[in-house]
C-alpha cells in the first residue's frame, strides 16, 4: 500500500504530517512512502532526508492523490477551512484518509468528505485509553500549544518571569495563572515554572489538584463542585450556566492579581465556556497578559478574538489559533510518530481490516462507503442512528 503525504495548503501552516525518522518504521511494515516535494522544509525536513530515508518525492499534489492508497494530512478538509475543498476532486472511492478533520464542525463538509467515498479516520476522536497513547495526536499537540503559549506571554509581558537578583535589587517573579489542566495547561505550568513565574491553577475536576502540584503550582480550589466533572473518555464536560456563572465569581479575584492568565477549557463538540468575563479584564493591572488557547472554539474569555491579539482596557489578550505551527519540527515529529503507530495498528498485512468491536477503530472512523459512520458525530448533527 502506498502511504502519499501532500504538502499542507493552510496559509502559514508549516508542519508536515510524517517525518523521516518514521519512514523506515513504515517501509518495514510493509508501506511505500511518497511525499509531496518541499512538504517538511518550513518544519525543518528537506526532501533529501526523506530519500536517505528511503521516501519517494512526488513532484505535485494531484500525483500523491492519484497514486496513494492512504492519503495522511495534518488539516485535512473540514480542519482546512480555507483551501481544504481543493483536495476534494483529488479523493477516490475508498482511499483512506488519515487527519485533522473537525468531525464536530460542519455537517455539509463532513457529508461532502463522506459522499467522496473515502474512508476517513479523525485522529482528534482517538480515545484517551492507555491503549490508544501511542495515537493521540490531540494529546501531543497540546503538549507543544501549552508549551507556546507561555513563551508567547513572557514575549507579550512587560515584566521579566524569574525572581532575580540584581545589581538594582530584587527583581520579583511574574504570577501565571493557568485555567483547565488537561494536556495543554499541565504543559503550561511546567513551562511556566521552568521560566520561574510563581504558577497557580483551576479546573473543575479536583482529582487533577496532585498533578499541578507536581509540576510545583499552586492549585486553587474553589467552593464549589462540578457535576460529572468529567467524562468516561476522559474529557471534561459542559456545566450548567449557574455553575459557570459562580466559577467567575470565584475565580475573578485570582484573575485579577495575577500577572499572566492562560485559559485552556474546551469542550469537545461544543462552543467554548466564558470564564474571563470582560468585567474581569478591566480589573487586570495594565500590561497584564491572557492567552486563550479556547480561542478556536469561540474563546474562554468573553472578548477574545479569534485569530488576533488585540489590547483592551490595557490588556493583551492573544487569540492565536494553531500554536502547536509555532514550534513546527516537534510538533510534526510528534505527529508522525502517532499516525505511524495508528497505521501500523489499523493495516495488517497490507489490508485494512476494520473491527469494530475495537474502540480505537469504532471511535476514529468517521465515513465510510458514502456515509458518515461515526455513532457520536451522527449525534451531534442529529442524523439518524445507522442500520446494525
Amino acid at each position: 500500500m502506498i502511504i502519499g503525504v501532500p504538502k499542507e495548503s493552510y496559509p502559514g501552516e508549516r508542519r508536515v504530517a510524517l517525518v523521516p525518522a518514521v519512514v523506515p518504521t513504515l517501509t518495514k511494515a510493509g508501506f511505500e512512502v511518497q511525499i509531496q516535494s518541499g512538504a517538511g522544509l518550513e518544519a525543518g525536513y528537506p526532501d533529501s532526508l526523506y530519500v536517505d530515508k528511503g521516501a519517494k518525492i512526488v513532484a505535485d499534489r494531484a500525483s500523491v492523490f492519484s497514486a496513494a492508497d492512504i492519503i495522511v494530512q495534518l488539516l485535512c478538509y473540514g480542519s482546512n477551512d480555507i483551501n481544504g475543498k481543493q483536495d476534494v476532486p483529488f479523493f477516490r472511492r475508498d482511499q483512506i484518509l488519515v487527519g485533522f478533520l473537525r468531525p464536530f464542525g460542519s455537517k455539509d463538509v463532513v457529508e461532502e468528505i463522506a459522499h467522496a467515498g473515502v474512508t476517513a479516520f479523525a485522529v482528534e476522536l482517538m480515545p484517551r485509553s492507555t491503549r490508544a497513547q501511542s495515537m493521540d495526536a490531540l494529546s501531543s499537540l497540546a503538549t507543544a500549544a501549552g508549551y507556546k503559549a507561555v513563551l508567547l506571554a513572557a514575549d507579550s509581558h512587560p515584566r521579566i518571569f524569574p525572581m532575580l537578583t540584581t545589581a538594582a535589587g530584587t527583581v520579583t517573579p511574574a504570577r501565571v495563572f493557568v485555567i483547565g489542566c488537561g494536556v495543554a495547561g499541565l504543559q503550561a505550568i511546567a513551562t511556566s515554572r521552568r521560566l520561574g513565574a510563581v504558577t497557580s491553577a483551576y479546573d473543575l475536576r479536583p482529582a487533577v489538584k496532585e498533578q499541578v502540584q507536581s509540576l510545583g503550582g499552586r492549585f486553587v480550589e474553589l467552593p464549589i463542585e462540578a457535576k460529572d466533572a468529567q467524562d468516561a473518555r476522559g474529557y471534561a464536560t459542559a456545566q450548567g450556566e449557574d455553575f459557570y456563572r459562580r466559577q467567575r465569581e470565584l475565580l475573578g479575584k485570582t484573575v485579577q492579581e495575577s500577572d499572566v492568565v492562560i485559559t485552556t477549557a474546551v469542550i469537545p463538540g461544543k462552543k467554548a465556556p466564558v470564564l474571563v468575563t470582560e468585567e474581569m479584564v478591566k480589573g487586570m493591572a495594565t500590561g497584564s497578559v491572557i492567552v486563550d488557547l479556547a480561542a478556536e472554539r469561540g474563546g474562554n474569555c468573553e472578548i477574545t478574538e479569534t485569530g488576533k491579539t488585540v489590547v483592551k482596557h490595557g490588556v493583551t489578550i492573544i487569540g492565536a489559533i494553531n500554536l502547536a505551527n509555532g514550534v513546527p519540527y516537534h510538533a510534526s515529529m510528534m505527529y508522525a510518530r502517532n499516525v505511524t503507530a495508528f497505521l501500523t495498528y489499523l493495516i495488517k498485512d497490507q489490508k485494512l481490516t476494520l473491527n469494530l468491536e475495537d474502540e480505537i477503530m469504532r471511535e476514529t472512523l468517521l465515513t465510510r462507503g458514502g456515509e458518515i459512520v461515526n455513532a457520536r458525530v451522527r449525534e451531534i448533527f442529529s442524523l439518524p442512528a445507522l442500520a446494525k
